[in-house]
């Protein structure tokens, strides 16, 4: 029972997480239609950690033993996490979601980068870590998965979306290192209190990087797409989403919660096809399909593990 318990769960976030992205993109309208926050999307992931860092503050208060980090350390890590997890990744994914040449599926595909990334910063940061040579052969595999997805035309390498596609593969690298940085930091702060003060310090961070480049409130175009958008994302994705994965996290363990980096593009596709219209393009799921082969291969080992163990259930 528990088994199912948990693969419904799993789902769960995966479909929550998933439409998350088609979540930006609606919020954020398009050029021909600037509703929301097109013209203001560092604001909108602002006012997303607002709400998000209060909900998910109450539920360190209710379920860690300490929701306050003590001593400097632990201060240091959440400004690692405030900074590259909060901060720099959401104002980069969202500024990259404003091109119409990314879609939903394609922002979800690049950052199911992040587990790869993850390993690759991991070898060069962390003592313990060791890359083989098979492994290096699936960084290779997710870089050449990231590099079919952007697409990129030889004789105009700015066309076709380009940019906004490196914005957001430099927003899943921004997460990947800070996710390591703050693994070396090893600070011994729950990750429930970890995350919400992170939360509430990148949302103070992405209101000053707003302000510095001329995004004002007032400019805000509160459509119901709009509110529903950032209801969704603060309350749902992020409040809700965190939940499960911590849950998750606790029972299945960091690989296999990992998984679910591979199912959010698929269940992203999909309801972004059904809201707003968008269709994967062959490169959408050709690189999403090199990134699955170079997480295989860089977690051969992990993954074989967790498939005997189902095995033996």
């Amino acid at each position: 029972m528990t088994r199912y318990r948990n693969a419904g769960l799993f789902l769960l976030l995966a479909t929550v997480w998933g439409a998350a992205f088609v979540a930006i993109k609606a919020g954020l309208g398009t050029p021909a239609s600037p509703a929301g926050f097109f013209e203001t999307p560092v604001l909108f992931a602002a006012f997303r950690f607002d709400v998000a860092g209060v909900v998910m503050l109450g539920y360190a208060v209710w379920a860690a033993d300490d929701p306050v980090p003590r001593g400097r350390r632990a201060w240091t890590a959440v400004g690692v996490g405030a900074v590259f997890v909060i901060a720099a990744y959401h104002a980069l994914l969202f500024v990259g979601e404003t091109d119409p040449a990314v879609t939903s599926a394609a922002a979800a595909v690049i950052v199911g980068l992040n587990p790869i990334l993850t390993t690759g910063f991991s070898r060069l940061l962390l003592p313990d870590a060791s890359l083989s040579p098979l492994g290096a052969v699936g960084l290779f595999v997710g870089a050449a998965g990231a590099v079919v997805l952007a697409n990129p035309d030889p004789s105009n390498l700015l066309a076709g979306g380009v940019v906004a596609k490196l914005l957001v593969l430099a927003a899943v690298t921004a997460f990947a290192l800070g996710s390591v940085l703050t693994e070396r930091l090893d600070a011994g702060v729950e990750s429930e209190t970890l995350e919400a003060w992170a939360m509430l310090g990148g949302a103070g961070l992405l209101h000053l990087a707003a302000f510095g480049i001329g995004e004002r409130m007032a400019t805000v175009r509160w459509d119901p797409a709009a509110v529903w958008s950032l209801a969704f994302l603060s309350v749902v994705a992020s409040g809700l989403g965190f939940l499960v994965y911590f849950t998750l996290l606790d029972r299945l363990g960091s690989v296999e919660i990992n998984l679910v980096s591979y199912v959010v593009p698929p269940v992203t596709a999909v309801v972004g096809w059904l809201l707003l219209g968008e269709r994967p393009t062959t490169a959408t799921v050709v690189g999403f399909l090199l990134i699955v082969a170079g997480f295989a291969l860089l977690k051969r080992r992990a993954l074989l593990v967790e498939l005997r163990g189902v095995q033996r259930h």
